[in-house]
């Protein structure tokens, strides 16, 4: 990862070491999207040059013996985040730490609240809150209405496997916790997304939980430290 790479550049390499360990195929094509396209959810292109300064959203992941993963990290292209760009990451971090710490097996859900899903249950609510008291935008506003889509979704066989979203998340159950912002006035989008699975305890088990979550982590790793 750095300037003047071409995005499609970084999926084929994923691609390839997918490939190389066993994947049979992606799971989704994959997302690359670097400084103004970090804030276009399914930005399909992959055919911008990133630049120095600029964050990419990287939505990829494979398949392996026919069940499917989902898993996105922002990384600064230059290897270390500014201020602005660090600040927004920490907040999309807490509102995702945020939820895994709300969460109770046979009661959260990961809906936006409704008459079947009160917003008490709902982790979706709890990341929602964390973001819009966190942070402003350019002109004093809070940042919720830069989280523009839901908080996760059913991973299995399909990298969006239906269910029920109105039933209680518990045991066996597979899922993503997803929070983002996405600010097109700053060309500054951040999703950090990880996949989960409820045991047979209602322990909460982050399947992704080996990669790099943290800016300190994100900025080591880049280092090749």
């Amino acid at each position: 990862m750095k300037p003047n790479v071409n995005e499609r550049e970084i999926s084929a390499l994923m691609q390839y070491e997918w490939g190389k360990r066993g994947c049979e195929r992606v799971a989704y094509a994959p997302i690359v999207g670097s400084g103004y396209y970090s804030t276009v959810l399914h930005y399909s292109d992959d055919d911008n040059v990133m630049k120095s300064g600029d964050v990419v959203v990287i939505d990829a992941a494979g398949e392996y013996s026919m069940y499917a993963s989902d898993i996105t990290r922002t990384l600064p292209i230059s290897g270390h985040f500014t201020a602005r760009q660090r600040e927004i990451y920490d907040i999309v971090l807490g509102a995702q730490q945020a939820a895994m710490a709300a969460f109770q097996s046979g009661k959260s859900t990961i809906t936006r609240g409704g008459a079947n899903s009160p917003s008490a249950n709902s982790l979706y609510q709890v990341a929602f809150d964390y973001i819009n008291t966190h942070g402003k935008d350019l002109h004093g506003q809070p940042l919720g209405q830069y989280f523009i889509h839901g908080l996760g979704h059913y991973v299995g066989l399909n990298v969006h496997d239906p269910d029920d979203y109105n039933v209680p998340l518990g045991p066996g159950m597979v899922f993503t916790i997803e929070p983002g912002i996405y600010i097109p006035e700053e060309n500054l989008g951040v999703r950090i997304e990880d996949d989960y699975y409820v045991d047979q305890s209602g322990k909460l088990i982050k399947l992704s939980g080996a990669l790099p979550s943290s800016a300190e982590e994100v900025e080591k790793l880049m280092a090749g430290k």
